[in-house]
């Protein structure tokens, strides 16, 4: 059966992903050669950093709708639709990105987790845009929802900068970034970890177009089902209630005999 939020452009991008992905699970796990350092374990850099990436990207995105709905020229119910829709896909990748973090700390450092500048950041980012997420379910009146939870988005945004500079900042046990300053990998691991950042941005975007559509049924829903509500308490009302069946009249008592009192004692 077909999703109710497909469309032609998911089902594009999906088959790209699909195509792509394949490729970096070849070319990341069997073709490329292992590190002279970290050996096979150097095959989670074609995963982990573009799930790191395209978390700041949702997040990101989140906060653009956010501000294009509180600016009065461009407000608009579209763009709180892509605040939620990309806060909550990029949520899915910071989940992503936090799991394969503590596998390859597991086996870099010995340990899943350690109160690292870079790992609490990103720990307390999930946090922030989950209780974001929590926020748009909230109650009230569509557009003074809308309005708080943008500000909400603003504000949560703001540990996307502080997480990224955490290794620039403060000395912590995470190394710094690959591709920066200095290309540190050449060749075929190169060249399969930009393929990498392909393939998760194909994903992420079907996942946002996908999310989007949801997010219009969603409004769809409930402006539609209040409608929907509202006329049928006005129709209760205008039925008539039903007349009860007539009392049928219970027969008059019989008269007690002569000679007899109201107790029904014999008279003398």
């Amino acid at each position: 059966m077909r999703s109710p939020t497909a469309s032609r452009a998911s089902r594009i991008v999906g088959l790209a992903a699909l195509v792509t992905t394949a490729a970096v699970v070849v070319l990341g796990g069997w073709v490329s050669p292992p590190d002279e350092v970290q050996g096979p374990l150097v095959r989670l850099i074609y995963v982990h950093p573009a799930l790191a990436t395209y978390c700041y990207v949702g997040f990101g995105l989140s906060a653009l709708g956010s501000l294009a709905y509180l600016w009065p020229r461009t407000r608009s119910r579209r763009w709180d639709r892509l605040a939620g829709a990309s806060a909550e896909v990029g949520v899915v990748f910071c989940v992503g990105t936090l799991i394969t973090g503590s596998i390859w700390g597991r086996a870099s450092w010995g340990v899943w987790w350690t109160w690292d500048a870079r790992l609490t950041l990103t720990a307390l980012l999930l946090a922030v845009f989950l209780g974001y997420l929590a926020l748009r379910r909230s109650g009230g009146e569509p557009d003074s929802r809308a309005k708080r939870c943008a500000v909400a988005a603003l504000l949560c945004f703001i540990v996307v900068p502080i997480d990224h500079e955490a290794t620039s900042w403060w000395s912590t046990l995470h190394q710094g970034d690959t591709i920066g300053k200095g290309i540190l990998i050449h060749g075929l691991q190169l060249e399969t970890m930009l393929l990498s950042f392909v393939s998760f941005g194909l994903i992420f975007t079907w996942m946002l177009l996908h999310r989007l559509a949801l997010e219009t049924l969603e409004d769809r829903f409930e402006s539609e089902g209040v409608v929907a509500a509202i006329a049928e308490r006005r129709a209760e009302g205008r039925v008539k209630a039903p007349v009860p069946p007539a009392s049928v009249s219970a027969p008059a008592p019989a008269s007690p005999p002569a000679g007899t009192s109201y107790r029904g004692e014999v008279k003398p």
